[in-house]
Order: C-alpha cells, then sequence, then structure tokens
C-alpha cells in the first residue's frame, strides 16, 4: 500500500516482510504517469520508491537519485536490473539536504502518508522545494480521506492470493482500525504462506490530509500547484475522487 516507512514499521525494515513486496507492488498507473512527466527531464529524485523498479526504469536515460529509509528495501533495489544506474540512498526525507536540485521529484505509492503530524509533512514539502531545479517539476500523491480508502481495508474486503517465487502460494489480508480524534489509520498486513502456515504480520500507520490542508502546505512551503489529479488515469479530483495528486512547480 505505501512504500516509504519510518523507522519502526516492521513491513518495510523487516527482510522476512519486505520479500513480499514487489507480489504486491508491480507496475502501475502512477509510474506510467511518472515516466511521462519525466520525458526531457535529466534528472530525477525519487523520494521513497520501494524496492526501485521506478527508479531503474527511469536511469535508462537520465540520472536518477533514490532516497528511502528501508535498508531491505534498499537491498532489494540494488539487485534490481538496471539498479546498477541508479544512485541509492539510504536516508530520510524530512532532513534529507543533497546540495543538489533535479529536474523531477517524484514520491509514491501514498508515501507522503506514513509522515502522521504536520509538521512532518511540512519537512517533506520542504525536502522537495530545496531539491527541486527552478524549472523541475514535482509530483506525489495521497489518498483522499472523502473516499474513505481505509474502510476496504478489512479481511473480508482484502482477502488476496499471491504466488512468491520460492515460498510458493501466499494468503495476503488486512484488518484495520481508524482514531477519530487524529484521523490517523492504522492498517495491519498479514502473509500466511500456505505450505507451512506460517505468518508474517506488521502494523503500519498513515494519516490521510485534507485537500484544502495540504494545498495549504504546500503554498508555504513555496510550491505551485499547476494541476490536481483525482486518480492515476488523468480524472479530475473532486470532492470524493480517490486520490489528491499534486502536479506543479516552485512557487
Amino acid at each position: 500500500m505505501t512504500a516509504f516507512q519510518p523507522d519502526d514499521d516492521r513491513l518495510y525494515q523487516d527482510p522476512e516482510l519486505a520479500q513480499f513486496y514487489d507480489l504486491e507492488n508491480g507496475w502501475a498507473a502512477d509510474f506510467d504517469t511518472c515516466l511521462d512527466l519525466a520525458e526531457g527531464a535529466a534528472s530525477v529524485l525519487d523520494l521513497g520508491c520501494g524496492t526501485g523498479e521506478l527508479a531503474a526504469r527511469l536511469a535508462q536515460d537520465r540520472t536518477v537519485v533514490w532516497v528511502d529509509p528501508a535498508a531491505p528495501m534498499l537491498a532489494v533495489a540494488r539487485q534490481r536490473p538496471g539498479g546498477d544506474r541508479v544512485e541509492w540512498v539510504e536516508a530520510d526525507a524530512r532532513g534529507l539536504d543533497l546540495c543538489r536540485r533535479f529536474d523531477l521529484i517524484v514520491l509514491t505509492g501514498h508515501a507522503f502518508q506514513v509522515f502522521l503530524t504536520e509538521d512532518d509533512q511540512r519537512a517533506v514539502l520542504a525536502t522537495i522545494a530545496r531539491h527541486l531545479a527552478p524549472e523541475g517539476r514535482f509530483i506525489f500523491d495521497s489518498r483522499n480521506p472523502a473516499a474513505g480508502a481505509w474502510r476496504r481495508w478489512t479481511p473480508e474486503g482484502s482477502r488476496r492470493s499471491l504466488v512468491h517465487p520460492s515460498l510458493g502460494a501466499v494468503e495476503a489480508w488486512n484488518d484495520v482500525a481508524r482514531d477519530p480524534a487524529t484521523g490517523i489509520v492504522t492498517y495491519k498486513t498479514h502473509y500466511r504462506v500456505a505450505a507451512s502456515g506460517q505468518t508474517f504480520s506488521a502494523a503500519s500507520k498513515l494519516r490521510f490530509t485534507e485537500r484544502d490542508a495540504l494545498a495549504a502546505m504546500l503554498e508555504n512551503a513555496g510550491l505551485r500547484v499547476e494541476r490536481w489529479l483525482g486518480d492515476w488515469q488523468g480524472g479530475p479530483c473532486t470532492q470524493d475522487s480517490p486520490e489528491l495528486i499534486p502536479i506543479g512547480r516552485l512557487g
């Protein structure tokens, strides 16, 4: 569900759980959109890009720097075909300062939502502004709270079958709780290996930010939104669209 998590999230920090990431997070419409935006860009900064599939593809034609705090994800990314062309950086996006600027900055996989306070989200937006070239562009995604995506993250609504390359058949599901006071959603992810019966589980937290609040933070960070998308197929951003996807530049 998300590619970039803080240091205490076992779903991405534990190698036993990170091995399942690529089973559920393959190439999708968000990567296609980022590829299109990268046309003509000589450099790309990919913040929180999971196991590096997008970064490796982008690096075929340009300089790409990948940033993620999860060492197990980095280990997978380094071994990916084309991974030798990417500059891999293990770091937290909140305090990142590479002393470089980029033509495109991407933050996909709903990574923005793992930052659970407004201060943390402001820090990430400041990082984007600090690293964006004068004519560069940024794009990221955050689920629209009004769409209530977490309501579907129940065992009944999320149960799915996967095939691991070495473990074989795997049953996966989620369960979820939402704190009405803070709006923070805690979801648990479970993977049960059919052959052994072993189950791997981890809990993750996400913050769902309203569009108006997000727009205000972007403006305060010195970032100007040129267009809002409501999904990765290019649909409009409406009151109940599934995504909040700002595309923009420095203000």
